[in-house]
C-alpha cells in the first residue's frame, strides 16, 4: 500500500504541475485573445468545436480506458488500438469534411466561415487518436512526468501562434491556429519522450477483447458528450453567436480550475484503483482520500471565483464580456462537485463494471435532456440554471452503486465533502460582505478579497481541525523533508 501511495502522490504532483503550468499559460492567452477578438469569433469556434469534440469522443473513449484497465496489456494491444483509432478517425474526419456545408446551413446566418474553419480544425481528430494511445501508455505505467514536456511545449508554442495571428488581424483563424498547433506539438513531443513504439502488428482478437469492456465506456462517453454539446447546439441555433460565446466563456474560466484538479485526479486515480481492484478496502480508501482532498481544494476556489466574478471579468476581458458573469457563477457551483463525480465513476470503471457506468450515463442524460427541452425556449438563463439541478441528480446517481461495490455509503460521502463545503461557504460569505462595503476598483478589490479569502479559509481549517488540511500539510512537509535529505 505504501508503494501505491507513493506512486499516487508522485503522479498527482506531476499531473498538478503539468495542468497548472499549462493552464496558467492558457489563461493568459485567453485573456489576450479575449481582448483582441470579438464574442462572435468565439461563438463560431464554439460551434465548430461541438462537432470536433464529439468526433474525438467517438474515437478516443473506451479503448484508452481498456488499455489502462487491462492488467496484462502489452505492445500488441497498444499497437492494435493505435491503428484502429487512427483509421477510424480518418473516416470521421472525411464525414465532417463532406458535411460541413450542411452544418453551416443548419445554423444559418452569422456562420459563413464555419465550413473552412471546420475542415481545417478537424485535422485535430486523427492527431487526437494518436495522442490518446500515448496518454494511455503514460497512465498505465504511471510515468506522469512525461506529460509535462508535451503539454507545456504544445501550450506555449500554440500560445505564440494564436497571439501572433490575433495581432495580425486573422480573427477567428487565430483560435484555429492556436488549437491545432497545441494538439500537433503535444503529440510530437510525447512521441519523442516516451519509449513506446508501435509494432507493425494488428490483432482483431485483442481488439474484440478490449471492445467488450470499452464499448460501454464509449457509449457512455457518446451519451455524455452528446448532451454536453446539445446545450451549445440549442443556444447556437435559437439564440445568437454572441449569446453562445457568453455562455461558453462563463464555463471556460471555472473550467480552467476544474481541469487542473479534476484531470489530475482522474488520470492518476483510475490506474491507481485499477491496480488495487482486487482489494476493495484499498479501493475505498483511495477513493475517500480523493474526495476529501478534491472537495477541500475545489470548494474554496469555486466559491471564491463566484464572489469575485464581476471585477475579475471587467479587469481581464473588459466590460464587453460582463454578460458572461451570471453563467460563470452558475458553473462555479456546478463544477464544485465535479471531482466528486469523477472519483465515484473512476471507482466503478476501475473495478471492471463498465456496464454500470453505461447505465448511469443513460439515466443521467435522459433526465438532463428532459430538463433541457423543458427550458430551452424560455431563456439562456433558464438553460444555465438547469445545470444546478443536473448536478444534484448526478451526485445521487453516481454515488448509489458504490455502496454495494465498495461499501461507500452516501452518508460517508456527505461526511467527506462537508468540511470543504462548510468552511468555503463561511469564507465566501465574509468575502462577499467585504466586497459590498469596500468601494475599490477591480484590481485592488480582487487582491483584497483573494487575500482575505485565503487567510479566512486557512484559519477556519485550523480552528475546526479539518482533517484534510492536516493531511495535506503533513504530505507537503514529508515531500520537502525527502527533498532536503
Amino acid at each position: 500500500m505504501e508503494t501505491s501511495k507513493s506512486k499516487v502522490l508522485s503522479g498527482l504532483i506531476w499531473k498538478f504541475a503539468e495542468r497548472i503550468s499549462a493552464q496558467v499559460v492558457t489563461f493568459v492567452v485567453s485573456i489576450i485573445l479575449g481582448r483582441l477578438l470579438m464574442p462572435e469569433d468565439y461563438g463560431l469556434i464554439t460551434v465548430v468545436t461541438i462537432f470536433i469534440t464529439f468526433a474525438n469522443c467517438i474515437v478516443t473513449n473506451g479503448f484508452g480506458s481498456s488499455l489502462i484497465q487491462k492488467k496484462d496489456s502489452d505492445n500488441l494491444d497498444f499497437s492494435t488500438v493505435l491503428y484502429f483509432q487512427f483509421a477510424f478517425s480518418m473516416v470521421l474526419y472525411g464525414l465532417l469534411f463532406v458535411c460541413a456545408p450542411l452544418i453551416a446551413k443548419f445554423f444559418g446566418e452569422g456562420y459563413d466561415l464555419l465550413v473552412p474553419v471546420l475542415r481545417v480544425l478537424g485535422i485535430r481528430i486523427p492527431l487526437t487518436a494518436i495522442n490518446t494511445v500515448q496518454q494511455a501508455y503514460v497512465s498505465k505505467k504511471m510515468i506522469f512526468r512525461k506529460f509535462f514536456l508535451s503539454t507545456i511545449g504544445g501550450t506555449v508554442i500554440s500560445a505564440v501562434v494564436g497571439i501572433w495571428m490575433a495581432y495580425e488581424g486573422y480573427g477567428v483563424w487565430a483560435l484555429v491556429g492556436q488549437y491545432l498547433t497545441s494538439t500537433t506539438v503535444s503529440t510530437i513531443i510525447l512521441g519523442f519522450t516516451i519509449k513506446w513504439r508501435p509494432e507493425l502488428k494488428f490483432s482483431w482478437t485483442r481488439l474484440r477483447e478490449m471492445f467488450a469492456y470499452g464499448w460501454k465506456l464509449l457509449a457512455a462517453g457518446i451519451i455524455a458528450e452528446l448532451y454536453n454539446e446539445m446545450r451549445k447546439i440549442v443556444i447556437g441555433k435559437f439564440y445568437t453567436s454572441a449569446d453562445l460565446a457568453y455562455f461558453d466563456r462563463g464555463m471556460q474560466i471555472p473550467n480552467i480550475i476544474v481541469t487542473n484538479i479534476n484531470t489530475s485526479i482522474s488520470n492518476v486515480l483510475f490506474p491507481a484503483i485499477s491496480n488495487a481492484q482486487n482489494n476493495i478496502a484499498d479501493v475505498k480508501a483511495i477513493m475517500r482520500r480523493s474526495i476529501r482532498t478534491s472537495s477541500y481544494i475545489m470548494c474554496p476556489m469555486m466559491f471564491g471565483l463566484a464572489v469575485v466574478a464581476e471585477p475579475l471579468i471587467s479587469l481581464l476581458l473588459t466590460d464587453k464580456w460582463l454578460p458572461c458573469v451570471p453563467y460563470l457563477r452558475i458553473y462555479c457551483i456546478a463544477y464544485c462537485f465535479e471531482p466528486i463525480q469523477t472519483a465515484n465513476l473512476q471507482a466503478i470503471k476501475a473495478v471492471g463494471r463498465s456496464d454500470i457506468f453505461l447505465k448511469l450515463e443513460i439515466i443521467k442524460k435522459l433526465s438532463y435532456t428532459v430538463i433541457l427541452f423543458a427550458v430551452m425556449f424560455q431563456s439562456i438563463d433558464a438553460i444555465a440554471y438547469s445545470l444546478l439541478l443536473n448536478t444534484f441528480i448526478a451526485i445521487i446517481v453516481n454515488t448509489t452503486p458504490n455502496k454495494k461495490l465498495i461499501g461507500y455509503s452516501f452518508k460517508e460521502l456527505i461526511a467527506d465533502m462537508a468540511p470543504g463545503i462548510l468552511v468555503s461557504t463561511v469564507m465566501a460569505g465574509i468575502v462577499f460582505a467585504e466586497g459590498m462595503f469596500l468601494p475599490l476598483s477591480p484590481l485592488p478589490m480582487i487582491i483584497v478579497q483573494v487575500a482575505t479569502g485565503g487567510v479566512v479559509y486557512l484559519v477556519l481549517s485550523v480552528v475546526f481541525k479539518v482533517e484534510t488540511f492536516r493531511y495535506l500539510l503533513d504530505t507537503a512537509l514529508e515531500i520537502i523533508g525527502k527533498k532536503k535529505a
